[in-house]
């Protein structure tokens, strides 16, 4: 004799579903404080280095990586940390303003300064070390002399620090959180990537802020670089 088979129940489904929906609740609100913990992270990455580089400047009356007695009055003796030219900005080689990503000189101001706030113990970090620091999302900090294009909608003037590897969702809460939340205007400037950056690879930055009107979320093939004002 052949037992018929049986089939779910509505009451048996139904608690299946309410298990699945469980679970991928739980992990869209794990991601979803992923994405929180990381935007804090790089947000606290950007006050710290601004807080880092007003202290130097209190301490020492020089700007990090520009600073000519960092090595000429041996303030750090056990450490061979190059001076700077002390013209007041961050220098690239041969005098030239800005700074690039792809910069590991020991004698380029973009990266002394990263020696400089580590010498001093303003960061963390091997003062003798040139590899520039890395971000929460696996991209690098860099800091050069001005950024964007030369006009008063989507210009940087002086000091600032950029950030690189940002999704459209960690890019724009950044941008949001310290100033309007436009790529193309104001304190935060932000610059789409031709691809990932790791160190040792080419500066991160479109040629045109004017054409980059908002972050893409939903394409998540982008990547974004933000360069925020000192």
């Amino acid at each position: 004799m052949y037992r018929k088979q049986q089939g779910f129940t509505l009451v048996e489904i139904a608690i299946v579903l309410v298990i699945i929906g469980l679970l991928l609740g739980g992990v869209l609100k794990g991601q979803e404080l992923i994405n929180s913990a990381k935007i804090k992270n790089i947000a606290n990455d950007l006050n710290g280095i601004t807080a880092a580089v007003y202290t130097y400047q209190d301490r020492y009356k020089a700007l990090p990586g520009d600073d000519l007695d960092a090595t000429t009055k041996a303030r750090w003796s056990a450490v061979p940390t190059p001076g700077g030219n002390q013209n007041g900005k961050i220098d690239i080689l041969a005098g030239t303003a800005g700074c690039a990503f792809n910069s590991n000189a020991a004698t380029d101001e973009c990266v002394t300064f990263w020696m400089d706030l580590r010498a001093a113990g303003l960061i963390g970090g091997d003062p003798a070390s040139a590899v520039l620091p890395q971000n929460a999302v696996g991209g690098i900090m860099g800091v050069q002399n001005n950024a964007g294009l030369s006009t008063t909608t989507s210009y940087i003037a002086g000091l600032v620090v950029c950030t690189s590897n940002l999704d459209g969702k960690i890019a724009g809460a950044i941008d949001a959180q310290f100033d309007d939340g436009k790529p193309n205007k104001g304190n935060i400037l932000g610059f789409e990537q031709a691809g990932s950056v790791t160190p040792g690879s080419a500066q991160p930055t479109a040629g045109d802020t004017s054409l980059l009107l908002a972050y893409s979320e939903s394409d998540t093939s982008k990547l974004y670089t933000v360069c925020k004002k000192q």
